[in-house]
């Protein structure tokens, strides 16, 4: 599985057979006016590949520096597609900045069922 580069985001796909999890380590500034035109697909393919490996998606945003109200407009859309094929997903970020803090607790709305696990690193 290939990563993804979006301007000044980018994200690393980190698989092997063994792996627990489809990782995705999300680094830099998810600055873009519209990243879900290059997201969209992005997770599409990612969320196929963690359901033909029966896997669940984990999302690191520990090394993120921001991202903007758009990025969590294509998360929260990746939630909902995530729960669609009933695959779980592992949003990590560092509760220590207080941009992620809030931005993820504010996402813990969406947290109703074991398919979806917000994870303070």
């Amino acid at each position: 599985m290939q990563g993804l580069v979006v301007g000044d985001l980018r994200i690393e796909a980190l698989e092997d057979d063994s792996a627990a999890a489809v990782r995705l380590l999300w680094k830099g500034k998810s600055n873009n006016r519209h990243p879900g035109e290059a997201l969209a697909p992005y997770f599409r393919d990612v969320l196929a590949t963690a359901g033909t490996r029966k896997l669940p998606l984990e999302l690191h945003f520990e090394k993120l520096e921001h991202f903007n109200s758009s990025t969590i407009t294509s998360i929260i859309q990746l939630i909902q597609d995530s729960r669609a094929r009933a695959i779980k997903l592992v949003l990590v970020y560092d509760q220590a900045l207080k941009w992620q803090k809030l931005s993820f607790d504010a996402l813990r709305v969406f947290a109703k069922d074991d398919l979806l696990e917000l994870r303070s690193a």
